[in-house]
């Protein structure tokens, strides 16, 4: 099998890929296509022939990824992503439509690499309004920064796009959670190659206590006063369970299925949280 690339694009075009020259480097695939579209859905010579043409295809799926090299993922990533591309544009291709597979796949394959970028790289949970809020912020600020020689105040950016200030923030803190920092990156004007990990506290077993009491109080103002008081009595004051059933006047097995029931209680309460 004979896998032709395409040509590489011009070097200085960093944001989009041209679509390669259409001479000879994939017209063996046309006929393939067209073989394609005239099996029946269940015909197993299709799944063959769909291998082929991806295999066939994936130097196009390599040049779109590399052009997005360089921008903070690794290439393996993008190389996956934009081969999943086109997979997806394989699968989606008609070829009585009229247009050759490569006007068609290069887009298709550029979108997932770009989505890939827009929803992998965000360092935290961020909904699409608000990932959508901060591509529009980011494209007006650069044109309100021309107009006015200096970065836009918040707003200024709510006024030129008739939004609420506080809608304006919200987007801009979100594009803050674009991408997390490396806690091994050298701190900023550091000279001992000190890092941002460097400086971190180290664990500290107070503060898992301190959160365990809180969560442990909460939980036990849920329970009834005659629960609470009967935990506390066994486990704060250290009374055996026939004591306790002396001071509060029930049975010892009383105690004992009160004890259970309640600690079930702060269980399932803690488990919750």
């Amino acid at each position: 099998m004979t896998v032709c690339a395409p040509d590489h694009a011009p070097a200085n075009d960093a944001l989009t890929v041209p679509t390669p020259r259409r001479s000879n480097e994939y017209a063996h695939c046309v006929p393939l296509f067209d073989e394609r579209s005239r099996l029946a859905a269940e015909d197993p010579r299709r799944t063959a022939l769909r291998a082929r043409l991806i295999t066939e295809h994936l130097p196009l799926a390599e040049h779109i990824a590399r052009r997005f090299t360089g921008r903070g993922e690794p290439f393996e990533d993008l190389l996956q992503v934009a081969r999943t591309g086109l997979i997806h544009a394989v699968d989606r291709y008609d070829a009585d439509r009229g247009s050759d597979f490569v006007s068609f796949a290069v887009p298709t394959i550029m979108g997932e690499v770009r989505r890939h970028f827009r929803d992998a790289g965000w360092s935290m949970r961020v909904p699409r309004a608000l990932k959508d809020l901060k591509q529009k912020l980011a494209k007006e600020s650069d044109v309100l920064a021309h107009e006015l020689g200096r970065a836009p105040t918040p707003s200024e950016l709510a006024r030129h796009l008739d939004m609420a200030v506080e809608t304006v923030r919200e987007g801009l803190l979100a594009a803050h959670a674009y991408r997390a920092g490396s806690i091994d990156t050298p701190t900023r004007g550091a000279e001992d190659n000190l890092t941002v990990a460097d400086q971190l506290a180290e664990d500290d077993s107070g503060f898992e206590r301190f959160e365990n009491h809180i969560a442990l109080r909460a939980a036990m103002a849920t329970l009834e006063p005659r629960e609470r008081a009967i935990v506390k009595m066994r486990f704060v004051d250290e009374l055996t369970q026939s004591q306790i059933a002396q001071r509060v006047g029930i049975s010892q097995m009383h105690v004992s299925r009160l004890l259970a029931r309640s600690l079930e209680k702060l269980r399932q309460h803690i488990d919750a949280e």
